[in-house]
């Protein structure tokens, strides 16, 4: 053959490092037919045959099947059509890994019971479509009535979860803890209550967003007050009180406080009822889902806020 230098079995075994029993094999299933045969009918292998064993062991390394390293290797289809293929359904079983192992990092950080392990399989196995079902729900149910108010639409907005397609571990996890906040009816009567009485409050249609209002005016006047040490029912934090009810007087569409007994009550439950752990936690697991920067808890000013507000009100 030209001069071709043609190998036995055993010399392609030892060339490839594959058995005897394995190339004879490939070679009886047309992966890699012999170039010649001996007179004897022994069969002897080219540098074809050496260039076509590395291919399969390479593509056998990748988990293609025989059946479609066949048709790469006698050319029915191109490689790089499988490999686009393949590399897709890598794609899938990476996702399918990082879920499972996200969720049994989850069930050994909480002690999980094995029929909670399976409502966590179910919750990181939910389609998109799914998952936004759940989220809207849980909206709908904690802004009944509100989503068209111009106070609360950007609220909503900014309080919906969007797992990417590609989620990171830690995003899974945050998922799957953030949908069992999502089916926590008391959370979401407690949100709606929160909602609803914060509507109330507002004294114009047009008026931005109360809870950001309170959280932005909590956090510039009381921050500061907690890092000198400020005691809530102490002299200094008289000014302080002071701000925080005449800004929210403000917003009711009132003057400043004269007799303040009943606003700082007011203000005071408003408070209370933002500093509810449950939001905070789902704000986390939502800065984690949206990969937004890490929110900075505000329950130390609320906790603050309404004890100096609550020590102030006039017992008659």
């Amino acid at each position: 053959m030209n001069g071709e230098t043609l190998y036995s079995i055993g010399d392609l075994a030892q060339r490839t490092g594959l058995t005897v029993k394995a190339i004879r094999f490939y070679a009886d299933t047309g992966i890699v037919p012999p170039t010649d045969r001996t007179p004897a009918g022994y069969r002897r292998y080219g540098a074809d045959a050496v260039a076509r064993i590395e291919l399969v062991r390479t593509l056998r390394d990748l988990g293609i099947d025989l059946a479609t390293i066949r048709t790469i290797v006698n050319r029915e289809v191109s490689l790089t059509d499988i490999a686009a293929t393949h590399a897709e359904a890598l794609d899938v079983q990476i996702r399918v890994l990082r879920r499972r192992r996200a969720i049994l990092t989850l069930a050994t950080r909480h002690g999980s019971t094995p029929r909670e392990l399976d409502l966590m399989h179910k919750l990181a196995r939910l389609s998109e479509a799914e998952r936004q079902r759940l989220v809207d729900d849980f909206l709908d149910a904690a802004f009944d009535g509100l989503h068209d108010h111009p106070a609360f639409a950007a609220a909503i907005r900014s309080m919906t979860p969007e797992l990417p397609d590609d989620p990171e571990p830690g995003q899974i996890e945050a998922w799957v803890e953030l949908a069992g906040l999502l089916q926590d009816q008391d959370f979401r009567s407690t949100l709606n209550t929160m909602a609803h009485d914060l509507a109330a409050d507002l004294a114009r249609d047009d008026a931005p967003g109360l809870p950001g209002i309170l959280a932005a005016a909590v956090r510039a006047q009381v921050t500061p007050a907690l890092e000198d040490g400020v005691e809530p029912d102490s002299a200094e934090a008289d000014p302080i009180v002071t701000a925080l009810a005449t800004h929210y007087a403000s917003i009711l569409g009132s003057a400043a406080p004269d007799a303040p007994r009943a606003l700082y009550r007011r203000l005071a439950a408003r408070l209370e009822q933002m500093n509810d752990p449950r939001r905070d936690q789902y704000l986390s697991l939502l800065s984690v889902i949206n990969d937004w920067p890490a929110p900075e808890t505000l329950a130390p000013a609320l906790t603050w806020s309404a004890e100096a507000l609550r020590t102030r009100i006039p017992q008659r």
